[in-house]
């Protein structure tokens, strides 16, 4: 994976010569779409858990997220709704330090990402284990707002912006897919933006 001055990881998307997948459009802000109301999440009372497929279930408080090693990934995102935002800076936790903790089992191939209101998107392990993929905290220096998934959002690079699920409080490890939420609505299983799976 490329890095840049000061060890930030680059998106290999960014390094296409032509960054923009079929059917988008590039634009300079940053819109809010979502599914209903904006939770207000209090970070004294949220919590992260990992479970499943994994050697032994942790549930780490505010405190104890926050205070996981933190990567820079420079990334383009592309919605599904057909705008794309180039050059995009990234700070969070990586889900490599995620695995770290989570003595993953041989049997899991597939992630359950679990946000705020039973929320849920689904990710293979391999997807969700690329190194530009991150518990983003804050976007271009700034920490992320409610309207855009505070305290925590997953930031998946490579796919169509509904996989980088928003309020996350938990990830599970399993076995079988599990169809999350947009994917139980129409939307396709994957999302590669390259390859236009916007819809199943």
């Amino acid at each position: 994976m490329p890095t840049m001055n000061g060890g930030i990881v680059k998106s290999p998307d960014t390094q296409r010569e032509n960054r923009v997948p079929p059917g988008q459009r590039a634009i300079e802000r940053w819109p809010v779409l979502h599914y209903g109301a904006v939770p207000r999440v209090d970070t004294a009372g949220w919590s992260f858990t990992i479970s499943g497929l994994v050697a032994k279930e942790r549930k780490l408080s505010y405190q104890e997220f926050m205070a996981l090693p933190r990567v820079k990934v420079f990334a383009d995102i592309h919605c599904v709704t057909g705008w794309s935002r180039l050059n995009n800076l990234w700070e969070g936790i990586s889900t490599a330090a995620i695995r770290e903790l989570a003595s993953v089992l041989p049997g899991a191939k597939y992630v359950i990402v679990h946000g705020v209101g039973g929320f849920t998107t689904n990710l293979s392990l391999s997807d969700f284990f690329e190194s530009d993929v991150l518990f983003g905290l804050k976007h271009d220096g700034e920490s992320i707002s409610p309207e855009h998934g505070a305290p925590v959002r997953l930031v998946v690079p490579r796919l169509y912006f509904w996989k980088s699920a928003k309020w996350v409080v938990g990830i599970e490890f399993t076995e079988k897919d599990k169809p999350g939420f947009w994917e139980s609505h129409g939307y396709h299983n994957h999302g590669d933006p390259w390859l236009e799976e916007r819809y199943g």
